[in-house]
C-alpha cells in the first residue's frame, strides 16, 4: 500500500483551532476502517512559537465530549508537514494564502476544514482566543459539524492514492 501522508490541521498560532481541529479529526478517523482508520493528523500554525502551551478554553470545549488536548505544544508549519500531507485543512482564506505565498513550490492539496458543507454553511472557523469557554464551544461544533464532509473527502483522496510500487 502507498504511504498516505498524513492529514494537517492549520491555524494561526496553533494554541486553540488547529489543535481541536486535529483532535476531533482523528477521533473521526478512528471510526473508520483502513486505510483512513491508521491516517495521523497533525496540526501547526502559520505564526506558531515551538512548545506554546494549548489554550485552557480548548482543553476544556474538548473534554465536555471526551476528549483529550492536555498534552498539546505548538509548532510552526515545516517543509515536511506541507509536503509530507494527503491534505491541509485551514481554518480561514487567510491560512490558506498565507501557506501558499510561504512555500515554494505552493502546495495544491490546500482546502478550508468546513470546505466540503454544503449550501449556506459558512466555510471559515473564527478564532474564539480570548473568548469564554462558550466561543470555544461554538468553534468546536462547527468543527463537528464539518467533519462528516471532511471525512467523506478524504475518503475519496485516499482512494486516489495509487497502490506502492505502481
Amino acid at each position: 500500500m502507498a504511504q498516505l501522508g498524513h492529514i494537517l490541521t492549520v491555524c494561526t498560532a496553533n494554541i486553540c483551532r488547529s489543535p481541536m481541529a486535529e483532535v476531533l479529526l482523528q477521533h473521526a478517523l478512528r471510526a473508520q476502517p483502513e486505510p483512513l482508520k491508521s491516517l495521523k493528523v497533525l496540526s501547526a500554525g502559520v505564526a506558531a512559537h515551538p512548545g506554546d502551551k494549548v489554550s485552557e478554553n480548548s482543553v476544556l470545549a474538548l473534554k465536555k465530549v471526551g476528549l483529550d488536548l492536555t498534552g498539546h505544544k505548538a509548532q510552526p508549519l515545516s517543509d515536511r508537514l506541507v509536503y509530507d500531507a494527503l491534505a491541509i485543512f485551514c481554518m480561514t482564506e487567510s491560512h490558506r494564502s498565507m501557506i501558499e505565498l510561504s512555500f515554494d513550490p505552493p502546495p495544491g492539496n490546500i482546502y478550508l476544514f468546513r470546505e466540503f458543507m454544503p449550501p449556506p454553511a459558512a466555510h471559515e472557523i473564527g478564532d474564539p482566543y480570548g473568548g469564554s469557554l462558550k466561543h470555544y464551544e461554538a468553534c468546536r461544533d462547527e468543527m463537528v459539524e464539518a467533519i462528516p464532509s471532511l471525512v467523506e473527502f478524504i475518503k475519496s483522496l485516499a482512494a486516489s492514492v495509487p497502490p506502492a510500487g505502481k
